[in-house]
C-alpha cells in the first residue's frame, strides 16, 4: 500500500501546474470534496479548486498519488486516514497554520461537492461547525510551546476524526443504506 506523497513533492507539482495552493490546502480541499461525495477523478484539481481550466495531474505523480491514497484512506475501516500538512520538523507556527489552511480548504471542497446542505448526524453537524471555527484560527492563537505542541496534536487528531465522520455521514452511510435496500 502506498502512503501520502511528501509535502515538498506535492508543492513542486502544484507549482508546475500553476495551482497556487499549498500542499495542506490541496489535501484539505481534496478530502472535503471526497468526504461530501465528490467524484474521485484524475482531474480533481479542476473540480476541487473550481477552475475547469486547470490541467489534470500526471498519472503516478505526487498529486495523483495524493488523490488515490486519500480516497483509499477515507474509506478505510481501520481509520488509517492522515492529514498532509507541513514538512517534518517545521516550526509549530507553520504546522498550526497548515492545519488551519487544511480546515479552510476542507470546508471549501466539502461545500463544492455537497452543493446543498447534506443530511448529517448530530455529531457530523458539530464536527462541521468545529471545523469552521478552526478555519478561522491562526498560529497567533498559540502562546506556550510545550502546551501548544500538545494542543496542536489534539486538534490534528480531532480534524482527522471529523473528516472521517463527515465522510461516513455523506458517503459510507448512504452507500451502506443502498446495499440494504
Amino acid at each position: 500500500m502506498s502512503e501520502l506523497p511528501d509535502v515538498l513533492a506535492v508543492q513542486e507539482e502544484s507549482q508546475r501546474l500553476g495551482l497556487a495552493a499549498s500542499a495542506a490546502e490541496l489535501h484539505g480541499g481534496l478530502c472535503g470534496w471526497l468526504a461530501a461525495g465528490g467524484e474521485d477523478v484524475p482531474a480533481w484539481p479542476a473540480r476541487v479548486l473550481a477552475d475547469d481550466s486547470l490541467p489534470a495531474p500526471a498519472p503516478g505523480g505526487a498529486l495523483d498519488q495524493l488523490r488515490t491514497v486519500s480516497a483509499r484512506e477515507l474509506g478505510d475501516r481501520d481509520f488509517a486516514f492522515e492529514l498532509l500538512l507541513a514538512e517534518d520538523g517545521a516550526p509549530l507556527a507553520a504546522r498550526a497554520d497548515a492545519l488551519f489552511e487544511w480546515c479552510r480548504a476542507f470546508l471549501g471542497g466539502f461545500g463544492l461537492a455537497a452543493r446543498t446542505r447534506p443530511q448529517l448526524s448530530e455529531e457530523g453537524e458539530e464536527a462541521l461547525q468545529d471545523l469552521a471555527r478552526l478555519a478561522q484560527a491562526s498560529s497567533s492563537d498559540f502562546d506556550s510551546a510545550d502546551e501548544d505542541e500538545s494542543a496542536l496534536a489534539e486538534i490534528e487528531e480531532f480534524v482527522r476524526v471529523a473528516a472521517l465522520l463527515l465522510h461516513g455521514d455523506c458517503v459510507l452511510g448512504p452507500r451502506y443504506r443502498q446495499r440494504l435496500n
